[in-house]
């Protein structure tokens, strides 16, 4: 299977810290939505929604990320959703 280099302007993505105001607005994710790690947009990458389960929410970075990951699971205030107008620009 060919590897894919996957490159996302991760700079441009806001840092939000867990717990903020902005972060807290958004609890629920609908399937296939794409989000990042609040905190450090550049440690996952941008991932997508793939379930929830017990109050967290299951994404597939697909090592987009300076850590490599590919899934991992995060209770919803650490994640943050990227909104259409921005998605272009990365």
């Amino acid at each position: 299977m060919k590897n894919v280099d996957i490159t996302y302007r991760l700079e441009l993505l806001q840092r939000v810290p867990a717990f903020h105001r902005r972060a807290r607005l958004t609890q629920a994710f609908d399937e296939g939505e794409l989000v990042y790690y609040g905190p450090h947009p550049a440690y996952y990458g941008i991932g997508e929604v793939k379930n929830m389960a017990d109050g967290f929410v299951a994404v597939d970075f697909r090592g987009t990320g300076e850590f490599g990951v590919h899934e991992d699971m995060f209770r919803p205030e650490y994640l943050i959703p990227i909104p259409l107008s921005t998605r272009s620009l990365l």
